[in-house]
């Protein structure tokens, strides 16, 4: 299982250790799955729990097909939006942290010492209360990855994705792979920072 070190991703060119939280930039549902699905069968194989959230049942069916390739029982949850960020039908950052604390918690009470994370970022397109906070939650999200045996990718359509949107994003996260080049973000702002920034 991976516990230290570099992590196997089945990409050569995403290069990630444990506590990362890196942003995923893609176009189309190919572009995503050529990302998500090396990754996490990746970790399969490796021995790792994987989380995934993802914003339609077609990526979820494409996902759950990978259970087939896992190590040890009990190994790949996945989620749709609508049960995780948008459960209630709207979303709080609150809630979703917590939903990520719990599932690393309950990864570790399984005997797990990793846990990949993943996240398909196109539910905050919708008109649903509390999109707004997506950047505040990003930020914070990075104190979540520090604090566990965790790696998360937060996966963005730019095909989807206004440009504004993508700029603020950018900031939350310290590794960013665009374009088949991962890179570390230089424009990347530390959580603390980055909330006060936005409360002024």
């Amino acid at each position: 299982m991976t516990v230290s070190g570099a992590i196997e991703t089945g990409l050569r060119e995403l290069v990630l250790s444990p506590g990362d939280h890196a942003c995923v930039f893609y176009r189309g549902a190919l572009g995503r799955d050529e990302v998500l699905h090396p990754y996490l069968r990746a970790g399969l194989h490796a021995g790792d729990k994987c989380v995934c959230v993802v914003d339609s049942p077609g990526a979820a069916e494409g996902v759950t097909n990978l259970a087939e390739e896992s190590a040890r029982d009990r190994q790949l949850d996945v989620h749709l939006s609508e049960t995780s960020y948008l459960a209630g039908g709207a979303f709080t950052r609150k809630h979703m942290l917590q939903f990520w604390c719990e599932h690393l918690d309950k990864a570790a009470q399984l005997g797990f010492t990793f846990c990949r994370v993943v996240g398909e970022m196109t539910w905050a397109l919708r008109d649903v209360p509390g999109v707004e906070d997506l950047v505040r939650y990003e930020a914070e999200l990075n104190e979540v990855a520090a604090g566990y045996p965790t790696a998360i990718l937060c996966l963005y359509d730019l095909d989807r994705f206004s440009g504004e949107v993508v700029a603020e994003v950018v900031k939350t996260h310290p590794k960013v792979l665009i374009g088949g080049m991962l890179v570390e973000n230089p424009y990347y702002v530390a959580p603390d920072e980055f909330l006060r920034q936005t409360q002024a």
